[in-house]
């Protein structure tokens, strides 16, 4: 019996089959090769065709369905994990009427703003945990107000994962976990969020069909199976938006438990059983996919945008003429230089305005650049540490939430593949730091055996997961690491 999940991101869309007897994953691919194209219209906006994510899928499919290890009769549930925050709209026949407005477009942020501090900003945070922000509900209300002809067409909208949902099965749906990262779930009263789709003037139909994140969400239709190969009435058992998923992956489930990852964007994580938010909105509080009407689980997420987007970057500018620098050779030109940088610091926030900063755009800095004392080492050091020291900072705003942990875990990738990386976040985070060989597509796999009901605990569910790498600080650098942050720190406040 196999598994298979679907990971739909805004890069490309990533498909793994996991073998549901061994919890090993037998084969996975990503497509495009290449990434995939956002659309920029206008200065700020962000949006992608909902129909190319489908494609994706089906190229996806056959070219796993051709492996001669697959067979695409033995899968008997689907997972989905989706990029977070989009919008989708479709008809009445289930047709597109606009390209989705994505994660990263920022057209709707005076929207949300407006509407945090006209519905009050302590009901907000109370009751949606979050302001309204640049989510979902806000970029909905862009459309009513900027495309009201297209508004009116819209007979539901959903996540990104709701439409693929929608593709397999032919039926509209979503999740509570995927309401709340709209900002249209009501935490207090646990239901829609009325009083946000009031104030912006929506129609409550406009909601589709709430289902769980894990159980029956449908099953794949006869038009679905021929364009992907597969056999029609396979249950779709599972959708989570791609953070909770990535911690799912990695096994964080409950009250106490962290998760990062570290790519283009770093994220931090924790899960917590309290309906607990920041006052300053630099976190994002959403229903954890583990979440039930019986055990309340909720997921405290810290964003930094410019993580690995800030290496890829410095790996850019000293590549000449088609001629890339590894990132290994960089790694090698910064291990001897010491902590701290010799004096050199870097500001990692140049990939647009940042939540925990409250989406302040303060750009990406460099500081004591000294001619005659830094070479490439030191920028690639300071990058780095640049890069731990914002992650650090979020993280110190979790830990006055009393939702951090001394453990923290995180997939084998990106750039807790650098040594530097690894040693300067687990000392300056003063945490445990452990890597796992797995991904999103594989997460959501493993949630789709656990939503069949296949698995019946999460010993089952994680079997197969293995360890293979652990990280302690050490007592020799958490102090030099300290002080090196706390410049930093100081940095950060004169160009805030």
């Amino acid at each position: 019996m196999y598994f298979l999940g679907l990971d739909i991101g805004s890069s490309s869309t990533k498909a793994s089959i996991l073998d549901a007897a061994t919890g090993k994953s037998i084969a996975s691919t990503h497509y495009p090769k290449t990434e995939l194209t956002i659309s920029a219209p206008q200065a700020g906006f962000a949006e992608q065709a909902p129909e190319t994510w489908w494609d994706c899928i089906k190229q996806a499919c056959q070219e796993l369905f051709s492996l001669e290890q697959v067979d695409p009769t033995k899968i008997e549930a689907i997972g989905i994990s989706y990029q977070m925050h989009g919008l989708v709209c479709v008809d009445k026949n289930q047709q597109i009427v606009r390209p989705a407005i994505i994660w990263c477009d920022s057209r709707a942020v005076e929207i949300g703003e407006q509407a945090f501090n006209q519905l009050g900003q302590e009901k907000c945070l109370k009751q949606f945990l979050n302001s309204p922000g640049n989510f979902t509900a806000s970029k909905l209300k862009w459309v009513k107000d900027n495309q009201p002809e297209v508004y009116q067409e819209i007979d539901k909208i959903m996540l990104p994962g709701d439409y693929i949902a929608m593709k397999l099965t032919g039926d509209i749906t979503t999740t509570s976990s995927g309401l709340s990262e709209g900002i249209l779930w009501d935490f207090e009263n646990n239901s829609v969020a009325t009083d946000i789709i009031n104030h912006y003037g929506f129609e409550q139909n406009l909601i589709p069909t709430i289902v769980p994140s894990f159980g029956d969400q449908g099953s794949v239709s006869q038009q679905a199976a021929a364009e992907l190969g597969l056999r029609a009435g396979i249950k779709v058992t599972y959708r989570g938006g791609d953070q909770p998923n990535n911690a799912l992956s990695l096994n964080v489930m409950q009250a106490g438990e962290v998760a990062a990852t570290a790519g283009t964007s770093g994220v931090i994580y924790a899960v917590t059983d309290k309906n607990v938010y920041d006052s300053a909105s630099r976190v994002n509080t959403f229903q954890h996919v583990s979440s039930t009407p019986d055990n309340n689980a909720n997921g405290v997420l810290l964003c930094v945008n410019g993580t690995g987007r800030l290496f890829s970057w410095l790996r850019s500018i000293v590549s000449v003429q088609g001629q890339e620098v590894s990132y290994p050779l960089l790694n090698d030109l910064a291990k001897d230089v010491a902590i701290g940088s010799d004096g050199l610091s870097m500001l990692p926030f140049g990939n647009g305005a940042e939540r925990v900063l409250q989406n302040k755009n303060v750009g990406g800095h460099i500081q004591n650049l000294d001619f005659n004392r830094h070479q490439l080492g030191h920028m690639v050091r300071a990058t780095q540490e640049g890069i731990v020291f914002a992650l650090k900072y979020g993280f110190d705003v979790l830990k006055d939430m009393g939702v951090s942990s001394n453990v923290i875990r995180a997939g084998k990738g990106n750039m807790f593949l650098s040594p530097i990386f690894v040693e300067a976040f687990v000392n300056s985070c003063q945490t445990t730091v452990e890597l796992y060989e797995t991904d999103g597509a594989e997460g959501a796999a493993r949630g789709a055996g656990f939503g069949l009901g296949y698995y019946s605990n999460r010993d089952e569910m994680f079997k197969g997961l293995e360890l293979c790498a652990q990280y302690e600080p050490e007592a020799s650098k958490v102090d030099a690491y300290a002080n090196a942050y706390q410049n930093w720190k100081k940095f950060l406040q004169k160009s805030i």
